[in-house]
């Protein structure tokens, strides 16, 4: 299938899950294969300049529906919607057309990392497999990415070992922006973080969601995180979105009791800060 650029239109979502369902197959006890549904029809989509929060437990879909949303695990059935086209193959070719567009965000920056590459080397590295430029204009591009996410030049020159947590993470972060991306997708991007550290990472990624007018995809199980930064809430248990709505509707008039559990069980970590999502604000303090 030839893909066709991305339809640059606010209202029309980047990436589109239709009724998608996944299935493994795992070994039983005894010699018959069993058939696990992971997904269950899950529909998401994910828009320019808005945060979709994905939250749930652990076992609860959310990461299976983030490798769909990413191009790395195929659906069993439903479909997959990208730019405006349905992905029916997910050939090579088709999951580096869609690494050019959607970048990811892992949970722990010191695995995500080579630990043996310099973080100018780990920068440059998208922009040499995709062929973007030439070296000259790689690099400037490095220098120009290590600004936007607040560390300074020098970092360019160490490893990650030499990094804090929260340095790591936000090399991570301008990894992920290299190559210009429509879409980031956060996957438990600071629950590895100390709590000021954490705070200052979502700070970070809400300026670039503006700035940029980037689409984002934040997973977590934590509810109450999710709240602060998401434009849009689905709440996923046993492979399904249980429930779906704005930030401020799902917190404050929660109509699952699931949702409910979640909220009562994860204390916020982060100051209170206004109820919807469209009226942003710091969640920490800004030097």
């Amino acid at each position: 299938m030839t893909m066709q650029p991305i339809v640059d239109n606010a209202a029309a979502p980047i990436i589109e899950l239709r009724k998608v369902s996944v299935d493994f197959r795992i070994r039983s006890a005894g010699f018959k294969p069993v058939v696990l549904r992971a997904l269950h029809e899950v529909s998401l989509a994910v828009r320019p300049g808005r945060t979709l929060g994905v939250v749930g437990e652990s076992g609860s879909g959310k990461s299976t529906a983030a490798k769909v949303l990413i191009g790395l695990l195929p659906p069993s059935a439903g479909q997959i919607w990208f730019g405006g086209q349905e992905v029916r193959r997910f050939d090579a070719a088709t999951r580096k057309r869609i690494g050019r567009v959607v970048s990811v965000v892992f949970q722990d920056p010191a695995t995500a990392l080579n630990a043996r590459m310099m973080v100018r080397e780990a920068l440059l590295d998208p922009l040499r497999v995709h062929r973007i430029g030439d070296e000259t204009s790689r690099r400037k591009r490095v220098e120009e990415l290590i600004g936007v996410v607040g560390l300074p030049k020098s970092v360019l020159d160490a490893i990650p070992a030499q990094l804090s947590g929260g340095q790591r993470q936000r090399v991570a972060i301008a990894r992920a922006l290299a190559l210009d991306p429509q879409v980031i997708v956060a996957d438990e991007p600071t629950s590895a973080l100390d709590v000021s550290v954490r705070a200052q990472i979502l700070n970070l990624l809400q300026d670039l969601k503006q700035e940029l007018n980037l689409g984002m995809v934040f997973i977590s199980h934590d509810i109450q995180t999710v709240r602060h930064v998401s434009d849009d809430i689905a709440v996923m248990h046993a492979g399904k979105v249980i429930e779906f709505g704005a930030g401020a509707q799902v917190f404050d008039s929660p109509a699952q009791d699931y949702t409910r559990t979640l909220l009562a069980a994860a204390p916020s970590l982060l100051r209170a800060g206004p109820a919807h999502p469209s009226s942003p604000q710091s969640l920490w303090p800004r030097n």
